[in-house]
Parts: C-alpha cells; sequence; structure tokens
C-alpha cells in the first residue's frame, strides 16, 4: 500500500480525506491544513493523524494528495515533487499554465507521477458512453449551479467550466482552431455565467456554458455525430445512445423509421450501454495509485490538466474583447 498525506482540509480535502481512510489501496498517514483552528477540529471529529507543517507531512508519505485553494497548488506540487514524491492535484491543474508546464519539467526531472483531478472523466455515465464516443461534430453542454459563496474568487470558467472542457479535449483528437466567449458578472467581481464556442480544425464545434447563479443545478453534455447522438447527464449518472442504421425492407411493427428529402430511409434505435455506478472521487485516486505501481500514465495527465487550463484562460481572454 502506497502511504498517502493530504494537504489541506476543507470541504473537499475532508471528502477525500474519507475515501482515502476508506481505501484499500491507500494507508492514509495523515494531514496538514495551514488553519490550527480546522485543522484541531477534524483531528478531532474524525481522528485523523495531525501534522504540524508541509515538510513533516511529505517526509511520512509516498503521495501527496493537494486539495488547497488553486494559487498554493505549485508551490506545495514543487515542494512534493523536490521530495521525490508523487503529486495528485486537484483542478485546476495551478493558477497559470506556465506553473503547469514547470511542474511538468520538475515530475520528469524527479522521476515521479501526477494526477490532476478532472472527476468528471471517471463519473459512471461518462464511463458508460466514452467508447462510443467517435468523430463528434457538434457538441453541447450546460452545467449550471446554484449561487454558493465558495469559489467564486475565480471565473466560472476555472470553477465550473474547465470540467467540461477537459472531457471535451479528451474526446475531441484535433487541435483548437478558434475561440468566442463572453462571461457576465452579476453577484461576484469576477464572472458567474459564460458561454464559448470551439472550433476546432477538423471542423467540430462546442457550445459551452457556465453559470453558478443558475435557480437549478445542470450538468449535461450532448455528443452528435454522424451516426449517434449521445447525451451524458453527470448529474443524474446517466446516459442515452441513440443511433441511426439502414431500414429494412420490411420493418418491424415497432421500429421506428425516417425517410429524409431524398426518400433515403433510416431506422433509429437505441443502444444504451449499463452506467455501472461508482464513487468518482475514490475511483480517481485508486486508478492514481495503479498509475503509480505499474508504471503507467494516469488517466488524467498533467498535460491534460495543462491543456484544459489553457483552453480555459483563452476563453477568459475573449471576455475582455
Amino acid at each position: 500500500m502506497l502511504k498517502v498525506g493530504v494537504l489541506g482540509a476543507g470541504h473537499l480535502g475532508k471528502i477525500h480525506l474519507r475515501l482515502l481512510n476508506q481505501s484499500t489501496k491507500y494507508n492514509l498517514v495523515g494531514f496538514y491544513d495551514p488553519s490550527e483552528e480546522n485543522a484541531n477540529k477534524v483531528a478531532a471529529e474524525f481522528g485523523y493523524k495531525k501534522f504540524e507543517s508541509i515538510e513533516e507531512l511529505i517526509a511520512a508519505v509516498d503521495v501527496i494528495d493537494i486539495v488547497t485553494p488553486t494559487l498554493s497548488h505549485f508551490k506545495c506540487a514543487k515542494q512534493a515533487i523536490e521530495a521525490g514524491k508523487h503529486v495528485f492535484l486537484e483542478k485546476p491543474i495551478t493558477t497559470t499554465v506556465k506553473e503547469a508546464e514547470d511542474i511538468i519539467v520538475l515530475t520528469q526531472k524527479y522521476g515521479v507521477k501526477g494526477q490532476v483531478g478532472h472527476v468528471e472523466r471517471f463519473n459512471p455515465a461518462f464511463i458508460a458512453v466514452k467508447d462510443k464516443i467517435g468523430t463528434p461534430m457538434f457538441i453541447e453542454t450546460h452545467r449550471l449551479a446554484e449561487f454558493n459563496p465558495r469559489g467564486t474568487d475565480v471565473p466560472v470558467v476555472l470553477d465550473l467550466m474547465i470540467h467540461d472542457l477537459d472531457v471535451i479535449l479528451s474526446v475531441v483528437k484535433s487541435p483548437v482552431k478558434h475561440v468566442s466567449a463572453s462571461g457576465v458578472s452579476v453577484l461576484s467581481e469576477s464572472p458567474d455565467i459564460a458561454n464559448a464556442r470551439i472550433e476546432f480544425e477538423n471542423g467540430c464545434v462546442a457550445n459551452i456554458t457556465a453559470s453558478r447563479i443558475s435557480m437549478k443545478n445542470m450538468r449535461k453534455s450532448r455528443f452528435f455525430q454522424r451516426d449517434a447522438y449521445i447525451t451524458v447527464d453527470y448529474l443524474e449518472k446517466n446516459c442515452e445512445v441513440i443511433k441511426m442504421k439502414e431500414a429494412a425492407e420490411i420493418p418491424g411493427d415497432f421500429d421506428l423509421i425516417f425517410q429524409n428529402a431524398e426518400g433515403v430511409k433510416k431506422q433509429i434505435y437505441y443502444d444504451n450501454p449499463q452506467v455501472h455506478q461508482n464513487n468518482a472521487i475514490l475511483d480517481e485516486l485508486e486508478t492514481f495509485h495503479d498509475a503509480i505501481v505499474n508504471n503507467t500514465d494516469p488517466v488524467v495527465t498533467l498535460e491534460d490538466g495543462t491543456k484544459a487550463l489553457k483552453l480555459a484562460y483563452q476563453i477568459i481572454e475573449e471576455f475582455k474583447k
């Protein structure tokens, strides 16, 4: 079992601590949180070992799970990597693209691995259909959340939209050609609602909307490709695959047949895969363990996290035009 320590015991940090404590692949050594009051409270309530400094925690483990505010990601990761420790970084990977690129260089220099916490890649609904997404030509996503002051120190693109950017970049195997976007600040100093249109060199277009001032929560993506229409509901953890094939000369009584203007008949049918429910956060942490032990690439690499961050900043730059 790999020894792991958690940096940051806030809302998400406590979830990571609980899951790592349950994991059969990790030995949770303890955590460090700069707030002595919060650290004492977490240690007393849950029984996790509290370390008095980052240095002490890093020295005691094989893997550092960084669940601190994004502004401190680079400093924490650099310190851990230079001590020869593997690092798991919550999304977004860092504050700047330069920091992300420097982390990649550091992991290569010190021979350690890193993974970024883009948790939707482990959502059971996305896992169920990802192999059915071939060459999507139009993608539409909506990620809407009710207002929560936590996370409003950054634009909604870095807070929410970046989840969808990572997913889209993982299925569209083509460079970004053009980005246009608009964002509006309503309650925060940074944009609370944003829409982006991303055009890829292969002709695919993605239209992405993210809001943290919605009256309801929604996390949905729709993928359109020549042979299929695929929907993923990340919130409800379900999916739907609607496909087309040549209609039989003599269709069945219950076959759904459409005829286009040219007289070509197509049969519409459902090809819905089974969704195997999981704990996405636990899965992303445990697959990182497997990547370390088996010396394979993590599911969400540091390069993936950097690409998503780079695209996020392209979108944010469009707000200023």
